[in-house]
C-alpha cells in the first residue's frame, strides 16, 4: 500500500473516531428528546484549528456539534428525511452523512479513485439519491455522481456535468432537473486549491435531467468573461438561475459577479443594479472584490442574497427587477439562507450569526465565541 493510501485511511479512521466521540454520538442531528430543535446547519472551524459541522437553534445557539478531521464546505439537506450530508471543501475526497433525527451513526462515504468532491451536493426529491459534483481528474472533466441512499451512499453511477469544474449543485423546484455551475477550473488533490487552467477556463451553466442524465440546457460564458467561474446558483419564483461568480483576472477589470439564466435564456449578467445614487453599481466587480461566496433565494423566490466575504457585504437584489433592494455590511459574512420572504440569516468568518431584511436592515446579531463559520449556511425545515 502506498503512503498515499495510508495517509487517506488514517484521515478517514480520524473522522469516524471523531464522529462517534461526539457527546451523545446517535442523535447526530441535536433532535433527540430535551434538544431544541435544529434550524441551520453549516460547516465551522475552532480557534484551536479543528473543524467540525455545527447544528444551531433558531437563535443560533449551538445545539450539537459534529468534529471532522479536516475542512469541510457546503451541506445537503433533505428536511422531509431528516437526511443531511456534509462534505470536504474542493478537492476534497470524503462526505459525511447523518440523520437530523437521530435514529441512525453518522457514515463516512468517499470519492472513488480518480475523483474528487467539489464541496457541493443535492438531494433528489424523494431522498432516494444523492448528487454530487465531482471531477474525473484523469479525464479532467465534470461528473455528477449518483449515490444510493439505502445502500450507505453508495455510488450506483455518474452523469457528465458538461462542463469542468462542476461546484453546486442544486435540484430544481420541477423535482426533475439538476442546475448545475461548471466553474471551469481544473484541480487535483495533489496541487491543493491550485487552479491548473486559468487561460482556458470555460464557466457555464448546464441543466440536466436528474434521471437520465440527458443535457438540456447548457449556456457558457463568452470568451471575452471566460475567467468569471460560475460557482454558487439559487432558483428564483419563475423559475430562472441565478448564479455569482468568482472572477480569476485582474481586480480592476472585474465585470459584474451576478446574474441569471434559463433553459431558454442566455447567461445575462446584471450591471447597473440599483436605482440610489448612494450605491451606483452596488454589484459591480470591482467593489465586490471580484469574489461572491454564496447565494440564497428568499422563500417565495422574489429576492436573491449574494454574499460578497472579500468586500465585508451582502448584496440583496429584486430577481423580478434585477434592481439591489438592500446592501448590508458584513464583515467576512458568507453564509447565507432564507428565513421568510425578506428576511435572511447570515453568518461571517468572525462567529457572528445575524439575521437582517433584504433591505439590510440588522433584526439581531449574536457572536459565537471561538468558531469561524464556513461559506455556507443551510435551513433545515
Amino acid at each position: 500500500m502506498n503512503s498515499m493510501a495510508i495517509d487517506r485511511r488514517s484521515f478517514l479512521l480520524g473522522t469516524i473516531a471523531a464522529v462517534a466521540a461526539c457527546p451523545g454520538g446517535s442523535s447526530a442531528g441535536g433532535l433527540a428528546s430535551g434538544q431544541r430543535a435544529v434550524a441551520f446547519v453549516s460547516a465551522a472551524k475552532r480557534a484551536d484549528g479543528s473543524f467540525s459541522i455545527v447544528l444551531l437553534a433558531a437563535d443560533g445557539a449551538i445545539v450539537r456539534e459534529l468534529p471532522l478531521s479536516d475542512r469541510g464546505h457546503d451541506i445537503a439537506l433533505h428536511p422531509a428525511t431528516g437526511r443531511i450530508v456534509a462534505f470536504a471543501r474542493r478537492p476534497g475526497t470524503f462526505a459525511v452523512a447523518f440523520d437530523a433525527l437521530g435514529t441512525t451513526e453518522p457514515q463516512i462515504f468517499t470519492a472513488h479513485t480518480g475523483r474528487h468532491f467539489y464541496g457541493h451536493g443535492a438531494f433528489s426529491r424523494d431522498g432516494r439519491r444523492l448528487y454530487v459534483s465531482e471531477n474525473n481528474i484523469a479525464g479532467a472533466r465534470g461528473v455528477i455522481g449518483i449515490y444510493d441512499v439505502s445502500s450507505g451512499y453508495k455510488k450506483i453511477g455518474e452523469h457528465a456535468s458538461f462542463g469542468l469544474g462542476p461546484h453546486e449543485i442544486i435540484m430544481l423546484a420541477d423535482g426533475q432537473t439538476l442546475a448545475v455551475a461548471n466553474g471551469g477550473l481544473d484541480t487535483v488533490p495533489e496541487a491543493g486549491r491550485e487552479n491548473l487552467n486559468l487561460d482556458a477556463m470555460e464557466p457555464s451553466l448546464a441543466f440536466i435531467d436528474a434521471e437520465t442524465g440527458v443535457l438540456r440546457a447548457r449556456h457558457a460564458m463568452p470568451q471575452d468573461l471566460k475567467q468569471l467561474s460560475i460557482r454558487h446558483i439559487a432558483e428564483d419564483a419563475r423559475g430562472r438561475v441565478w448564479f455569482g461568480g468568482q472572477w480569476e483576472g485582474n481586480l480592476t477589470a472585474a465585470p459584474p459577479l451576478i446574474g441569471f439564466a434559463g433553459r431558454d435564456q442566455p447567461l445575462q449578467l446584471i450591471a447597473r443594479t440599483t436605482n440610489s445614487q448612494s450605491h451606483n453599481d452596488a454589484a459591480g466587480g470591482p467593489g465586490l472584490k471580484g469574489y461572491i461566496g454564496s447565494l440564497a433565494a428568499s422563500r417565495d423566490g422574489r429576492i436573491i442574497a449574494a454574499s460578497a466575504p472579500k468586500a465585508g457585504r451582502i448584496v440583496y437584489i429584486d430577481a423580478e427587477t434585477g434592481v439591489v433592494a438592500g446592501d448590508s455590511l458584513f464583515r467576512d459574512g458568507c453564509g447565507v439562507a432564507a428565513v421568510e420572504d425578506t428576511e435572511f440569516a447570515v453568518t461571517s468568518g468572525f462567529g457572528a450569526f445575524r439575521f437582517e431584511t433584504a433591505r439590510a436592515d440588522v433584526l439581531s446579531e449574536t457572536q459565537l465565541r471561538d468558531l469561524a463559520f464556513d461559506n455556507h449556511l443551510r435551513r433545515f425545515g
